[in-house]
């Protein structure tokens, strides 16, 4: 029997509807009694001392630099230190032939003798003609020459002394030796060259390494709140610390100046520490972090920086209720310090907030048990204000 093609038609529509319809249906899960619990890891709030720290780069300076140069000329018969080494003020460097200074120097001593024999002859010829002339005996013309002549013989003995003293002077510069407490670098001379009191090229420089100087510069916005800490510090200067570039503490010391203007280039203020490099870890040129203790926070709420949320109304943090139910709660935040951000309201010591699994939730919803990790204080030389 032949069917008719509005009859197919028909059938083909009604088939489909029911295919449609099906899809489209809600399926009724099974029922499971309450919503299964949402596994996140939690962190309690805690009340912990908050070091707030400005931190900026800069490179370490020696206090002091001498390039060792000679101050007279000759060959230099030796070296007597080695590069590298730790040298004291007044410890021997090198050696300048001194055989013709101190040929020099004994010329000027005899000079010297003669000219103090010659004013002691006319101090006595001085002494008879005054004793004549008081007798009436000579005339007061013959003793004003003489008053003369023991003038210039006693001022011919003052320039012998001070050529005996040059030629002293200049012996001693034959041997050369450390101006200042420091440690040596490269030599720049060797033995058995002709040096001059007047070349360009020294013999070899001494840098002071204990104790150090740190220049960094910080953003002009920081001022303000440095100046502030400054002034509530008093005479107490403020600690600061040079760290390197994973964070380390180097060394501690404290601040020394602050400049007397902002680059107006850069919009950076330049500041100046100083340590007391005893261990010798700090070397001059070398560019480290340093970081100004501007202030801290006592008992200072803090909880992860990653449980904190972003909302419309502001921050909040998901908050476990003792149900085990959790919360939504605004926050006010303070100051990010490490991995921890400080919570100015909001919080109490001792709740528990949600650390990690936050896009799981909405208010009211049950949590898993979860292991609270051990909240870390923010260590001194890992803390930098934000």
């Amino acid at each position: 029997m032949k069917q008719s093609p509005v009859l197919i038609f028909v059938l083909v529509i009604a088939v489909c509807s029911l295919i449609a319809w099906g899809i489209r249906s809600p399926r009724k899960p099974p029922s499971s009694g309450q919503p299964k619990p949402v596994a996140v890891q939690l962190a309690t709030v805690s009340a912990r001392d908050v070091p707030l720290w400005l931190s900026g780069i800069g490179n370490v300076q020696a206090n002091n630099t001498v390039t060792v140069r000679p101050q007279v000329s000759g060959q230099l018969e030796s070296i007597q230190f080695t590069e590298g080494q730790m040298v004291k003020t007044g410890d021997i460097l090198a050696q300048i032939d001194p055989r013709p200074y101190r040929a020099a120097l004994a010329q000027a001593l005899a000079q010297k003798a003669q000219d103090e024999a010659r004013l002691a002859n006319d101090r006595r010829e001085y002494e008879r003609i005054r004793v004549l002339v008081e007798t009436n005996t000579e005339s007061r013309q013959l003793l004003d020459q003489h008053t003369s002549t023991l003038a210039q013989s006693a001022a011919l003995v003052l320039a012998s002394q001070a050529a005996v003293d040059t030629a002293q002077l200049n012996l001693d510069f034959t041997t050369l030796r450390a101006p200042i407490d420091g440690c040596t670098g490269v030599r720049l001379v060797d033995a058995g060259n002709l040096v001059t009191a007047s070349q360009n090229t020294g013999l070899v420089v001494i840098t002071q390494t204990t104790p150090v100087s740190v220049l960094f510069t910080l953003p002009q916005q920081t001022f303000s709140n440095l100046r502030h800490s400054i002034i509530a510090a008093g005479e107490k200067p403020l600690a600061v610390e040079a760290t390197d570039e994973n964070g380390r503490t180097l060394a501690r010391g404290h601040l020394l100046l602050v400049d007397n203007q902002i680059d107006p280039g850069t919009g950076t203020l330049r500041l100046k520490a100083t340590f007391p490099n005893d261990d010798q870890t700090l070397w001059p040129g070398q560019f480290v972090t340093a970081r100004i203790l501007v202030q801290t926070l006592t008992n200072a709420l803090t909880i992860p920086a990653e449980s904190v949320v972003p909302g419309l109304d502001g921050p909040f943090v998901y908050v476990v209720k003792p149900d085990s139910n959790v919360e939504a709660r605004t926050i006010a935040l303070g100051p990010k310090v490490g991995d921890l951000t400080v919570v100015i309201t909001g919080l109490s010591a001792g709740e528990k907030v949600v650390r990690e699994g936050q896009n799981k939730l909405q208010p009211g919803a049950s949590i898993a048990s979860a292991k609270l990790p051990h909240p870390s204080a923010p260590a001194a030389s890992d803390a930098s204000a934000r």
